[in-house]
This record gives structure tokens, sequence and C-alpha cells, in this order.
């Protein structure tokens, strides 16, 4: 993407918007650059995110950051100033830039820049066959410096791809998002043995104003970004969900006496601090639930920490903090720290740090309703346990009927990884441990 700017005196230059086609009021989601910062031409300075894709928009000079115009959140159109730029006098334009769209005018009457086109490739994904993946090999080249914007290096460690072998499609090989897409995909059909994937037809496209009225509502950022990482883990991991109950009567006694215990230090244990001490007892238990594929999806990488994520359900869409080291705490830390990360995702708080390196998820619903449901694997982890609303059923016992507080359980995992038989055995294994809750507070 071609930087246009304007001249204000000499050295002095303003960063427009370039044409960004037919799009008004980008938003702006990550700024790289502040006052003070020495760049290079065509070094990436903002990432805008339309509906289709991200772009990022590089420096047309080498030169120094007089001030940054606008920040993250800010919506921008084409020919919008974004930064101040002190260029030296020999400063060569940027490789890529189009000529026409610098102009030098005086202080008193900055020229319009002219329009500059767009890289196609920053919004066009590739042809899958242009990016094919190495999973395993040597090849020097592989380990040369790839170029990319802070914002793809962060989406593509999201992905666990590794951007040496990705091959590049923008303005002097930089890599984009697309060419991030292209490379999943072509690795994700050479993982199935050549086959193109699964065929579908089109979403059909729909006037729905034809049979009434609407409203239309953007989809929040998280939304969409969950979007796309839940669609990609549902069509590449091969789900089964295991369905039990467990018996948690003693475990509630003994919850609501906890917190009268610790009613004083403003300290409230909810059922999901019993649950993350049970879920690591079972992964100890059964450590291929504390699992991952590697690349290749030819070995089990076998983790010895238990960091578990949590949902959580916000007004903008779920977030999944992740509680490190949940083996070396007990329930009141865990409690504390259970509602420490749950308002700070509620407030956008929320660091992307906090949300990374979780070996296995929990999503609960209890707190709303429901009697089980198929929650989805949070790729690259292969299990996950969704735990559904508690009800006092009849359990035969000894001879008779009698009312016990029953917990549904719906464990999904990667087919891949484990079979029935062990997703039986752990929610079996699980459930027991939940009826002797008094080991989990001990």
């Amino acid at each position: 993407m071609a930087n246009p700017s304007t001249t204000l005196r000499t050295g002095i230059k303003q960063v427009l918007v370039p044409d960004i086609g037919d799009y008004k009021d980008v938003p702006v989601i990550e700024v790289m650059v502040k006052a003070g910062d020495i760049v290079k031409a065509e070094q990436s300075l903002f990432t805008l995110e339309t509906d289709k894709a991200t772009m990022d928009v590089p420096a047309p000079f080498d030169g120094v950051v007089k001030e940054v115009k606008v920040k993250v959140g800010d919506k921008i159109s084409e020919g919008s100033l974004i930064l101040i730029l002190e260029c030296g006098d020999a400063s060569p334009p940027a490789q890529g830039a189009i000529q026409s769209s610098l102009q030098n005018a005086d202080e008193s009457a900055p020229a319009k820049p002219a329009a500059a086109p767009i890289a196609s490739a920053s919004i066009i994904a590739p042809a899958i066959g242009a990016t094919q993946p190495v999973l395993n090999g040597s090849d020097a080249s592989l380990h040369s410096k790839s170029h990319a914007s802070p914002s793809i290096r962060r989406f593509a460690r999201e992905l666990g791809v590794d951007l040496a072998r990705v091959t590049g499609s923008g303005i002097k090989g930089r890599v984009t998002k697309s060419d991030v897409q292209g490379f999943v995909k072509a690795a994700l059909t050479q993982l199935r043995g050549g086959a193109s994937g699964l065929q579908v037809a089109a979403m059909p496209v729909v006037d729905f104003a034809k049979f009434g009225a609407i409203e239309t509502k953007p989809l929040s950022r998280i939304r969409k970004m969950a979007g796309a990482n839940l669609h990609r883990n549902w069509v590449s991991i091969p789900h089964v969900t295991q369905f039990d109950e467990a018996d948690i009567t003693e475990m509630e006694a003994l919850r609501k006496q906890l917190n009268e215990q610790y009613a004083a230090q403003n300290v409230k244990i909810t059922p999901l601090a019993f649950l993350l001490k049970a879920v690591v007892a079972a992964l100890q238990q059964y450590p291929e639930f504390n699992a991952s594929l590697d690349a290749s999806g030819e070995n089990l990488v076998l983790k010895k920490y238990f960091h578990i994520g949590v949902a959580v359900d916000t007004p903008d869409g779920l977030m999944v903090p992740v509680l490190r080291d949940v083996d070396k705490k007990d329930l009141v830390q865990l409690a504390r720290e259970l509602g420490e990360v749950s308002a700070k995702a509620r407030e956008k708080k929320l660091p992307a740090t906090e949300m990374q390196g979780g070996c296995f998820s929990i999503s609960s619903l209890g707190g709303i309703g429901g009697t089980a449901f198929t929650p989805i694997i949070n790729a690259p982890e292969v299990a996950i346990l969704g735990v559904s609303r508690a009800s006092m059923k009849p359990v035969y016992k000894e001879g008779e009927f009698v009312p016990r507080l029953m917990l549904p359980l719906s464990l999904s995992y990667d087919h891949r990884v484990i079979d029935g038989a062990a997703a039986a055995r752990f929610t079996t294994y699980l459930a027991q441990v939940l009826v002797d809750a008094r080991r989990l507070a001990s």
C-alpha cells in the first residue's frame, strides 16, 4: 500500500491515508509507532481493519516520527492525516511508492494527494498452491528473516504458523494476513492427504428487507476473531462429545460452608473453583488430555504444567482467560483469581498474554441453564469441558431413591488423539473426584 504525503516545509511531511478502495471510516486496530521513533521506508505504521481483511499502512520515507495523529479505535478514510514525519533532504521515497502521489505544497496550502492503489495482495487471498507448506525439512531458506508487521506476526503466532515457511505476496515480499491464511489452508489440505477439503455451496445472499423491517448491527471485533477461530477448529478437528453427570451434593454443601467462612475476606467460592481443581486431578490421571499435536500431526506434546482456560461471557463476545499453575493453588486463591480475570475480561482490560498457553478449557453455562451442549475445542488443545446447570434428581442408592444434586458434564475431545473409552474414563474419574470434594479443599 503506497502512501501519499504532503510537504509542510523542508523535511517535514504529512502522511495521509492512501486510496483504500470504497471503504470509509475504517477502524485503526493497531498503532505501531510513537513520537520520536525512527522509521524506515515501508515499515508498518498502523493496521486498519475492514470487514474483509486487515491492511498495514507503511511509511513512505525514512524519517523520524514527529507526531502521531490517530489512536486505536479512530475511524479514518482516504486522505485522513495520520502522521507527521521529519525526513532528511536526501531521503528517497519508498521503493514501491507511486511518485505521482507525493506532492509538494507550501505550509498554508497543502496539496490534495493523488490516489495510490492498494497492493491487491493485501485484501485478496492468494491461491493455496502459491504457499505450499513444508511440514518437515531442513532447507536453510526456511530460516531466513521473514518480512511482516507486528500484527501479522501476532496473527501467525495465534495460529501456530512459522512465518519463515510462508511466501509473502506483499510489497518486497512482505507477508500478509492472506498469505498466512493460505498457508494454513494448504497445510490442512496436505494433512488430509492431498484432499481438496470440504466442498460446500456458497452461502445464499438474501435481501432480508424484502420480508419486513430489519436492523443491521456490526459484529464486534472479538466476535469476528472468535468466529474465524471457532470455524477453523470445528472443520479441522474431528469432535466427539462424551456426556456424564457428577453428584455434587456434598460439594455444594462444602462450598456454602466455605463461603460463610471467608465472607469477611470478600471471597466468593463458585463451583468453578472446585471444577478447576478436579480437572487438574483428572489431567494428572490421564495425561493425553493435557497435550497437543505438533505441527506435523505425527507427535503428541505432553505438557507438565496445568494452565486452564475459563470461558467468560462478555457483552462483546466470548473471551477465555487462562489461569496458570492451577495445581499449585488452593480453592481460595483460584476463587480470587477467577473474580479478577472475569472482571478484566468484561471491562476489556484483559491483555493477550493472559489468554495464551492454555492446556485445557472449561466452559460453564451452569449459571444460565441447559442440560447439555457440545463445546468446540480450543485448538491446539485436545479437549474442553462443558458444564450445565445442576439439578436435583432421584438417584437409586442402597435400595432406595434419594434426592441428589447432579451436575451435567459435556466433554468434547479430539478423536485423533483420544478415543471414546479414554473419554468415558476421564469423565467417570472427574465425577468421582467431585464427589469427594473435601480432598479438593485440602
